[in-house]
């Protein structure tokens, strides 16, 4: 959700001619943890894997 506002707020602001480089930036604010949490989600059925193949 977080993202979803800081994306509309560029785009209300683009379109109002505001230029400020920070209003652009605060939409990678919640990207951050998304991109942890993302590439936490895509590497643990691997890790798991691995870890069920070293167990036996």
């Amino acid at each position: 959700m977080a993202f979803t506002v800081a994306v509309i707020a560029n785009i209300v602001a683009l379109t109002m001619q505001i230029q400020a480089t920070w209003i652009g930036l605060v939409a990678f604010v919640p990207l951050i943890p998304l991109l942890a949490t993302g590439l936490y989600l895509f590497a643990l059925p691997y890790v798991s894997r691995k870890r069920v193949n070293e167990a036996r």
